[in-house]
């Protein structure tokens, strides 16, 4: 019988970490062309405490960091020992790679935000996606 070969705790976590901060990435791009915008929260002319689009974005982007990392743990614990089938594999190489072509079309057109408040909200992105994919890793890693 063939012995269960694991990855090692650091490099499921690293791998996680990447992948949730790439899909939070690609969620902040794509959010930011249908006005779903971390750069709302930096604009003097809104006379609301927080604008809508702001928030939605922001827990949108910490949602998708978050399972993203967790989600990725989760398979690669269970892809060395074989137990993922092809099919779903398959599909889910499908759906990031779309989800990761639909952001970079998204961020190769001229952007509706201001420099600075673009380059902060990328910045703010990049943050909250990587504190939040490394949360869901270590959970993932924790309760296996």
């Amino acid at each position: 019988m063939a012995e269960t070969i694991y990855f090692p705790r650091r490099l499921i976590l690293g791998a996680a970490v990447i992948a949730g901060v790439l899909l939070a990435l690609a969620v902040h791009m794509l959010g930011a062309r249908y006005g779903l915008d971390l750069g709302g929260l930096w604009r003097a002319d809104t006379h609301e405490f927080m604008p809508t689009g702001a928030a939605i974005a922001w827990w949108l982007i910490a949602s998708v960091g978050f399972s993203g990392g967790y989600f990725t743990a989760t398979l690669m614990q269970s892809a060395v020992s074989g137990q993922i089938p092809q099919r779903m594999r398959q599909f889910l190489i499908a759906v990031g790679v779309l989800l990761l072509a639909g952001a970079g079309q998204a961020a190769a057109a001229p952007s509706p935000l201001p420099t600075i408040s673009g380059v902060l909200a990328g910045l703010a992105a990049l943050g909250l996606g990587a504190v939040m994919a490394f949360c869901g890793a270590h959970f993932a890693l924790r309760r296996g």
